[in-house]
């Protein structure tokens, strides 16, 4: 019998589907990898699991950051198994291969990139030849259940998406070509003289850091002009009211900062306040009604940009608590959409939800969807159905399912989520406006006020109302006014002059860059361009909190508070490439121009191979500018530092790679220089000036070696009596020193435990862990004990926790981020007091792995080799011996039933620790339940909560805690 293999994109999706399709399909059978009944086999992956790559004989893996090898511009790309997910790619490609799976259904995620997710895995299973399956699209917009089935009811073809899988594929290698080859030219050229400084650049992120990059450059060339206004107030019959002084005639002009209620002279604000002061003003007042609709249905853009101003999520907590509402609640409809409208068939949907809403018991929510409801406020608008605006997604809505068992966090966004969507519906706010000219001839003063006459959609939003009304927080606007009679004269109570500063553009925060990023198309005025840069702007929505945290990652940018400000490191990448004059990588169109091209491929109207081309000779062109530049610095705006020269005292200036001394006025420099980014890490200018100030600073973090490995350390400028000259160093801070001067060593933290060699306290010291008794203090001046551990032994940091539970317990947890100084290779190792070495040693876990049939009896029949003709006889019984105690653990792990806390997480079958614990991580990353602050602390959810008993657990907790939930064998 024939069956169909689903793919989807998450393990989570794969149950949901399986759930979904047991009361029409039958009952499923679940296995390690999927699960299987008579029609389908359902599996998934892992988000991506295979990358593309250079084919072989066109990789270059020596002297790839040199100009040499570059442009690196393969005829095809070839695929590779994204390393951590060899595994689970495996167990998919078992199953496509399958003889009696005679056709493929992608339900990865309903985009271009669950497109691509998808192709890449069939490519990959196909080998050197097509998989040859019949291959159907399954399209979601929503996981409920019957949303799942409705999808399998209207499956898509593979030929509609052709255009689509093109349009996947070619952003893919476009965006490999323009990352690869503009990444290592740029390496290659700010390492020429010298050092490693890796460079990145690639098609989004530069364009985005080029926004925050030319906001703080217009921050930092703002000069701040003095202005003033004229705050009056007026007495009339009724009582007294506020009013600000404006020129009627005023006109926009070139002058930015000017406006109609400015003027740019203390002497002409005083004038006009003298001049009305005392005096009587006739006033001439309009009344007139207004409205003001509720905001429109939020993308993902919108959506994170209000939880970024309302609660400081940053993007991408934003998206992985949407998407975990969208795909472990099935609260909300697909998150990752660009589209603020719904299907013009899908008001008998809003209505289901609706009556889910007003009958949910959600207090806060319910009663405003009763008064919809009965309102019959649940109707067909062009502003909210509208075919025309949906793209692959529709708007994120609530779906009809209620959830439950929500986090804090979760529900914060739920009820933004909820509240807009009814808001929508509801009628206009209605307002009376009231705009009051009070004059005092020949000056006038106006007063504005707002009056809320019907709250519509505001009611929802109860207390925050104010909020949302347009100019709720302006001080003269909002208020109600005091009443006054037709040809009334009132008197000028009061009349001030207010002196103020114009202020500077405001930085960026998450919720403003991402709204520069989706309207970047603003800069363009090319209409298609622009067309095509208002669908799609700077990336997508799915992907810019991802742009965003990179750019974090890779230090171009900080976070300050909800500020963001970018680095030296920013300004030089910005400052090379227009000196380079390849501006196209910064600029807002070429991912306009992009997007538009995908777009139009996706229709079917633009071939990729013509696509591909164009991508090609960019490359090559963008690539040649870098190699040919002949001049020796790249032009730009630099600083110069306040201190002096420590050589000679000249004036030191910033050039493109360096601080260097161009002497005093009218001299020559001295020769003194340093690099602005020495170990690939960039100087900001205050941290040079501390530098050439203090001839020191630090530790700082951020270096890398040239093998590319990170490492901390603090910068000196010491003098060089071979060089005459002073010169930057490196200094690792030897605790050697210490030793060496004599000089005393006073501890300030508290004790980590009792020396395993003397029993005295241990301390932190430097970059080690040492013993008070090994280094010269006041009580004993002279080092009695030997006892030393670094804090960072071969790349692995050990935290005080852990100095601290070795010296109580003889070793600390299982440690994972060690580095072979040989192989470069990652290793997972306990570290352990050695008492017979007497010091600290690396324990390795046993292996999970049996020995191979007779691999015992090799081992110790070496061994016997070794020790001479006493132990000959010993070989047999030993590898008996130790045959029966390799095969003993195998029968203890042959599978312990779960306990049914954890059951409601791995599932009922009975399984070994190990395997328990790789089904938990699973779990874990699934659904984002890593703390994103701290990786190693896991942030329980309900069902982990049952399993922890406590909100939250540490990594190297879990393999205990599981153990407590694991029973007798099965």
């Amino acid at each position: 019998m024939t069956k169909t293999l689903v793919i989807a994109e998450k393990p989570s999706v794969a149950q949901d589907i399986v759930r979904a399709l047991t009361p029409v399909a039958g009952k499923f059978e679940k296995h390690e990898d999927h699960f299987e009944n008579d029609r389908y086999v359902v599996t998934s992956a892992v988000g991506h699991l295979v990358e593309i790559q250079a084919p072989e004989q066109f990789d270059v893996k020596r002297g790839k950051w040199s100009f040499a090898h570059l442009p690196v511009i393969p005829p095809y790309f070839d695929l590779k198994p994204v390393d951590k997910t060899k595994s689970r790619l495996n167990a998919v490609v078992k199953q496509a291969k399958r003889k009696d799976v005679t056709e493929i259904i992608n339900a990865c995620d309903a985009g271009r990139e669950g497109e691509l997710i998808f192709r890449l895995i069939e490519q990959y299973a196909g080998g050197s030849k097509p998989l040859g399956k019949p291959v159907k699209r399954l399209w979601l917009q929503s996981m409920t259940p019957q949303a799942i089935r409705d999808g399998f009811e209207s499956l898509r073809s593979d030929q509609q998406m052709a255009g689509l899988a093109s349009a996947a594929r070619s952003r893919s290698e476009a965006d490999w070509l323009v990352g690869i080859n503009g990444t290592r030219a740029m390496t290659a050229f700010n390492s020429r003289d010298g050092g490693f400084f890796l460079t990145t650049v690639g098609r989004v992120q530069t364009p985005t850091l080029s926004l925050v990059v030319e906001r703080e450059e217009k921050i930092r060339k703002f000069v701040s002009r003095d202005y003033w206004e004229i705050h009056a107030t007026f007495g009339a019959q009724a009582g007294e009211y506020p009013a600000k002084w404006f020129d009627p005639k005023w006109k926009k002009g070139e002058d930015a900062e000017a406006k109609a209620d400015r003027v740019w002279s203390a002497a002409e604000a005083q004038a006009i306040a003298n001049a009305v002061r005392g005096k009587q003003a006739t006033v001439t007042e309009e009344s007139k009604p207004t409205t003001q609709a509720s905001p429109l249905l939020f993308d993902l853009t919108s959506l994170q940009r209000e939880a970024n101003g309302k609660f400081g999520f940053s993007a991408k907590t934003t998206l992985a608590l949407a998407q975990s509402l969208y795909e472990r609640h099935k609260a909300l409809t697909y998150p990752r959409t660009d589209s603020r409208a719904l299907p013009e068939d899908y008001l008998p949907v809003a209505k289901q939800t609706f009556e889910m809403l007003a009958d949910s018991g959600m207090r806060h929510l319910a009663p405003h969807a009763l008064t919809a409801l009965n309102n019959n406020y649940i109707r067909p608008s062009k502003r909210i159905f509208d075919n025309s605006k949906v793209s692959d997604h529709f708007a994120i809505i609530p779906t009809t399912q209620a959830p439950s068992g929500l986090s804090e966090a979760e529900q914060k966004l739920y009820d933004l989520v909820v509240r807009r969507f009814m808001a929508v519906f509801f009628p206009s706010a209605e307002y009376t406006v009231t705009t009051r000219i009070s004059t005092v001839a020949p000056h006038s003063f106006k007063t504005e006020g707002k009056v809320l006459v019907k709250p519509g959609w505001l009611a929802i939003y109860g207390k925050e109302a104010a909020d949302e009304v347009e100019g709720g927080k302006d001080g003269d606007k909002g208020q109600n006014l005091v009443p006054v009679k037709p040809g009334e004269m009132v008197n000028t109570l009061q009349v001030d002059p207010k002196g103020l500063k114009t202020k500077p553009p405001a930085r960026y925060s998450e919720a403003t860059l991402l709204g520069a990023m989706e309207s970047a198309g603003k800069q363009i005025d090319d209409e298609e361009l622009r067309e095509a840069m208002q669908e799609k702007g700077l990336g997508t929505p799915a992907t810019r909190a991802a742009i965003i945290e990179g750019l974090l990652t890779e230090k171009y940018m900080l976070r300050e508070g909800r500020e963001i400000i970018p680095t030296a490191k920013a300004f030089q990448l910005m400052t090379l490439l227009r000196g380079l004059e390849v501006e196209e990588l910064c600029r807002a169109d070429l991912t306009g121009e992009w997007e538009y091209k995908l777009s139009q491929m996706e229709k079917g109207q633009l071939s990729r191979e013509a696509f591909m081309q164009e991508i090609a000779a960019m490359t090559e062109r963008m690539v040649k500018k870098a190699k040919e530049y002949d001049r020796d610095t790249i032009p730009g705006d630099y600083a110069t530092l306040q201190s002096p020269c420590p050589n000679c005292g000249g004036v030191v200036k910033e050039n493109y790679r360096r601080y260097a001394c161009v002497g005093k006025a009218g001299g020559e420099g001295c020769g003194f220089s340093f690099g602005k980014s020495p170990a690939g890490r960039t100087f900001e200018t205050a941290e040079a000036e501390q530098l050439l100030r203090d001839k020191k600073i630090g530790p700082l973090e951020g270096f890398r070696s040239k093998a590319g490995w990170p490492f901390t350390s603090e910068i000196v400028i010491k003098y060089d009596d071979e060089a005459h000259n002073y010169k930057l160093e490196f200094d690792f801070g030897d605790d050697k020193n210490a030793e060496e001067s004599g000089e005393l060593v006073e501890f300030e933290d508290a004790s980590l435990g009792a020396c395993p060699i003397c029993g005295s306290d241990v301390h932190e010291h430097g970059s080690n862990y040492v013993c008070s008794k090994a280094v010269p203090t006041a009580a004993q001046p002279t080092p009695s004990c030997t006892f030393k551990s670094g804090k960072v032994i071969l790349q692995q940091p050990v935290e005080r926790e852990q100095m601290t539970k070795l010296l109580e317990t003889g070793k600390t947890d299982l440690l994972d981020k060690f580095v072979s100084m040989r192989t470069r290779r990652n290793f997972k190792a306990h570290l352990a007091w050695d008492k017979d070495a007497g010091k600290v040693n690396f324990e390795f876990a046993p292996s999970k792995f049996p020995p191979r049939p007779g691999a015992a009896a090799k081992t110790v029949a070496a061994k016997a080799s070794k020790t001479g003709a006493a132990a000959k006889k010993a070989p047999a019984k030993k590898a008996a011996a130790k045959t029966t105690a390799a095969k003993a653990p195998r029968k203890a792990a042959a599978g312990k039933a779960p306990s049914a806390a954890l059951a409601a997480v791995i599932g009922n079958e009975p399984v070994a620790r190990p395997e328990a614990v790789k089904k938990m991580w699973e779990y874990i990353k699934t659904h984002n339940l890593q703390d994103p602050k701290d990786k190693r602390t896991i942030v329980a959810d309900d069902k982990l909560r049952a399993v922890f008993g406590k909100d939250s657990a540490g990594m190297f907790e879990l393999a205990g805690i599981l153990g407590n939930h694991l029973g007798g064998d099965a």
